[in-house]
């Protein structure tokens, strides 16, 4: 028996919402700037629409990347991962992001917590264990520009744009669908010729086209 599509309660296309998610997901937009793009394509709708389709599918669409990519393998003398703290003010108090990152800079994981608090740390730990690979120590210097240390930047920039964020259940929600949003648009720009670039980001977006299809 098919499951039914996730769709079939609301009366948009399914195209319209999943390009009203990207936007949103995969660039630095607010919600008010997803909603005037989306009315210069002729669609109107609020931009607390577009809020509840990122609440309803954002999850929905990481859980299919994660789906798809687990099956790649972590392995090899070349794969390791890192963790990396980030320090993030939920209504004026310090909060703890938990990133771990492979050498490509792709996250696996992120966790927020209050505190650095040792039993969650351990949880995080044990997580990541379970993906696999070999650890390595990470050198961090001011003037060092690796990929670990960079890839917060994409999450730094959403910060600004929904003007910071105010709740610990929000944020962790958020950071594990964008997450999964730049590693299935990480195409490595730089590092690959302009026609590979190019056929990769097509197959992300035709992808992308697909999720939540019965």
């Amino acid at each position: 028996m098919s499951k039914p599509s996730p769709f079939c309660y609301f009366k948009t296309s399914p195209e319209i919402i999943r390009l009203a998610v990207m936007l949103y997901v995969r660039f630095p937009l607010s919600l008010r700037n997803v909603e005037d793009l989306l009315h210069e394509r002729g669609i109107d709708i609020c931009h607390e629409t577009v809020r509840q389709w990122w609440m309803r599918f954002g999850q929905t669409f990481a859980a299919e990347i994660r789906r798809k990519r687990v099956s790649r393998p972590c392995a090899g003398p070349q794969w390791r991962w890192h963790v990396d703290e980030v320090f993030v003010k939920l209504n004026g108090e310090r909060h703890y992001l938990w990133r771990a990152l492979d050498h490509e800079g792709e996250v696996l994981e992120a966790l927020v917590t209050k505190t650095p608090d040792r039993k969650a740390a351990l949880k995080f730990l044990r997580k990541l264990m379970e993906i696999g690979g070999t650890t390595s120590m990470q050198v961090c210097d001011q003037h060092l520009n690796n990929r670990a240390e960079n890839s917060h930047l994409p999450f730094r920039r959403r910060e600004r744009a929904m003007l910071r964020f105010r709740r610990m259940r929000s944020l962790q929600k958020f950071v594990a669908v964008h997450a999964s949003g730049c590693n299935h648009f990480n195409q490595d720009r730089s590092l690959s010729r302009r026609q590979d670039f190019m056929q990769n980001r097509d197959a992300a977006l035709d992808e992308w086209r697909q999720f939540g299809a019965a």
